[in-house]
């Protein structure tokens, strides 16, 4: 079987998803599926590479199954070939992963995005066994280390052997051991994708190809450029604009990372953010009170750095 191959350079982004009052929806929230065309779209129009649906940033474990599979629809019809669509197909077993898979190869994805089985803490020869499977929809794999959620460590040695399945073309990186690219690289052949955005720009010091990204939803224009930057090999001028928005970044690699970007993107103003379904509840006052100031510092920055160029 031929290896298969996608070009994952660039901003991809696990897109957060809309919601509306609707009595009758769970618990009380319809997801909006017009807003979240527009997010999708304004994110393309950023020149973002793509987009993640269904992650943990879009509440995936919070839908229906029939609200599952539309919004792979919608974010397909929304990026309209402009780029790429990595679907979310996580699920406690293989047999509900691949038919997640399936259906988003039905639908128009370009490839999924991987957990090891969630709930489950699978061993090595499980999570082999796990992507083997889903394997068979027939789409290129990103595979997902989240130990923080799953519990289970896609170390590197376990990621080598993940790699040798054909349609596992990638590894999107959240430990936060950025010290983990070169031990992979020296390992397998496999394209290494930024996950954590507080630690983006030392993982694409050390190699990362692309950026599997949370807080570009608020700040896509911004994000591109800082990837660019660092592709271009241009690191001082992406250190420095990396240090006006890393505060702000390491809300993705917290708890509440959803209400926070959420929270970011209504300050920022460009896209709808929005309330989160349960079990995701409303941020703390404090906590609140925190991501505004980082947000609003993050933006004070970047319109200085803005009127300095010009």
């Amino acid at each position: 079987m031929t290896t298969q191959t996608m070009d994952l350079g660039g901003v991809v982004v696990a897109t957060t998803l809309a919601f509306k009052e609707d009595a009758s929806a769970p618990a009380g929230l319809a997801v909006d599926y017009d807003k979240f065309a527009q997010h999708v779209d304004f994110l393309m129009s950023n020149g973002c590479r793509g987009v993640g649906p269904n992650g943990s940033l879009g509440e995936y474990s919070s839908l229906t199954d029939e609200e599952r599979r539309k919004v792979i629809q919608v974010a397909v019809e929304a990026v309209d070939g402009r780029g790429i669509v990595i679907a979310g197909a996580h699920g406690v077993g293989s047999h509900q992963a691949r038919k997640w898979a399936e259906l988003a190869r039905e639908d128009g994805a370009d490839g999924v995005l991987l957990l090891p089985p969630t709930i489950y803490r699978a061993n090595e020869g499980e999570v082999i066994a796990h992507y083997e499977e889903v394997a068979k929809a027939g789409l290129p794999i990103m595979a997902y280390n989240n130990p923080f959620d799953t519990k289970v460590d896609l170390v590197p040695s376990l990621v080598a052997k993940i790699a040798e399945i054909p349609e596992v073309v990638a590894i999107k990186e959240f430990s936060g051991d950025v010290r983990r690219v070169f031990e992979i690289k020296e390992l397998c052949d496999i394209d290494i994708i930024a996950g954590a955005d507080d630690v983006l720009f030392e993982l694409m010091v050390n190699g990362a190809v692309g950026w599997f990204a949370g807080y570009p939803n608020a700040f896509p224009r911004e994000a591109v450029e800082l990837y660019n930057l660092c592709v271009e090999g241009k690191w001082l001028e992406a250190r420095d604009l990396y240090t006006q928005l890393v505060t702000v970044f390491r809300w993705d690699s917290r708890t509440e990372f959803v209400q926070a970007i959420k929270l970011s993107m209504d300050i920022c103003g460009n896209s709808y953010g929005g309330p989160t379904r349960p079990p995701r509840g409303p941020l703390s006052a404090e906590q609140r009170a925190q991501v505004t100031a980082d947000t609003e510092r993050a933006l004070a920055a970047l319109a200085a750095r803005s009127a300095a160029v010009a």
